[in-house]
């Protein structure tokens, strides 16, 4: 049962169930009015400038009737309010799924067939399992060249770097990155050294003849916990010692500091980097630098191990789309005389996967 009263400050108070109580400021309340006096109906953006509200706004009138809260103010505006809204908005409800950590104890991996992405609930599954893992794998995609630029862009935009619009992983001479070599990859995150680093990453196999070459994926929130579990020192220094990461070619020299493990303001996680090829920790104290070289081992060790990583084979014709912020890949070495090995990769933004679910499941409430 809800309740509404203004309190002696022109607040709003909304009781919930005599166990929540809240005060809702008066222009906090003035600027969620979405009639369209206030609100472009096309495009959801104010017509008015909320900064140049009159400071002395007073609420006159209010009424809960159920879900919905009916108020007037003293410069004329009213409207209807939906209190689940309020309440969502107040708690910081999300419709985005939380992250969901995981090791290596999948029954199935998240695999979805590419012509069953069509289906508008199929892509939001797709979606919704991709938030949540940090990872999916798209089966039954074309081979041709190009189609991860079209897969891309059915999310978003395409994140351009020096590498280009995208770029192939294949053997050859003279590369200026070790993935465009035969040689294994131990478990990384991608461009820890640019600013911003891309958020998302998708690899599409256009052939994988040759004996090995094997993908690899391991969750960084995972293990991230589990040091926090268990290694409170550990996950304390790679929380606090910044890092710098370096890539250089002929044409272009990036730097980047960070954390291996970031943290927002609250003690959240927020991502992962790790790249034993690109980092310099910056100059710390002997005694620091042992704890963290440490802490360091001890990390890629559990980003090596058979508890966290997953391994498995990505065929011609099938995809990964994997959060390169939160979800460390690499690959077996590769016999490039026993068959041609092709991967065609690009990056996007977070805001496409997030921004795409939003919308879908926008339109899947409105139905």
């Amino acid at each position: 049962m809800s309740s509404v009263s203004l309190d002696n400050n022109n607040c709003l108070l909304i009781q919930i169930d005599n166990v929540s109580k809240f005060s809702l400021h008066t222009q906090w309340l003035r600027e969620r009015l979405s009639e369209s006096d206030y609100i472009d109906s096309n495009n959801k953006q104010r017509l008015y400038e909320p900064s140049l509200l009159n400071e002395n706004l007073k609420i006159i009138k209010y009424s809960l009737d159920g879900n919905s809260l009916h108020i007037s103010f003293s410069d004329g505006a009213n409207g209807t309010l939906l209190l689940q809204n309020l309440l969502s908005e107040i708690n910081k409800t999300d419709i985005i799924p939380l992250k969901t950590p995981w090791k290596n104890n999948f029954t199935n991996l998240p695999i979805y067939d590419h012509e069953k992405l069509s289906n508008q609930k199929n892509l939001m599954q797709m979606l919704e399992n991709f938030q949540q893992l940090g990872f999916v794998i798209i089966s039954n995609i074309s081979k041709e060249e190009g189609t991860v630029i079209n897969f891309a862009e059915s999310l978003g935009p395409v994140r351009t770097t020096n590498f280009g619009k995208h770029f192939d992983v294949v053997s050859k001479p003279n590369p200026n990155d070790l993935a465009y070599t035969s040689l294994g990859l131990t478990a990384h995150t991608d461009n820890p050294y640019r600013k911003p680093i891309p958020g998302i990453q998708i690899l599409h196999c256009i052939a994988n003849e040759a004996e090995g070459g094997d993908s690899c994926l391991v969750d960084g929130f995972a293990i991230a916990e589990h040091l926090r579990e268990t290694d409170k020192e550990a996950f304390e220094i790679l929380t606090q010692t910044d890092v710098l990461f370096k890539f250089t070619d002929k044409d272009i020299l990036l730097e980047n500091y960070g954390k291996l493990i970031e943290l927002d303001d609250f003690g959240n996680y927020m991502q992962s980097r790790f790249s034993g090829r690109l980092d310099f920790v910056t100059y710390l104290e002997p005694k620091k630098l042992e704890k963290f070289y440490s802490a360091r081992r001890k990390i890629f060790n559990l980003y090596a191990s058979k508890e966290f990583e997953i391994n498995f084979r990505l065929e011609s014709g099938m995809l990964m789309m994997f959060d390169n912020l939160r979800i460390l890949h690499g690959r077996t070495e590769y016999d490039p005389n026993t068959g041609f090995r092709h991967l065609q990769g690009c990056y996007i933004d977070h805001d496409s996967t997030e921004g795409k679910l939003r919308l879908l499941k926008s339109i899947e409430a409105n139905k």
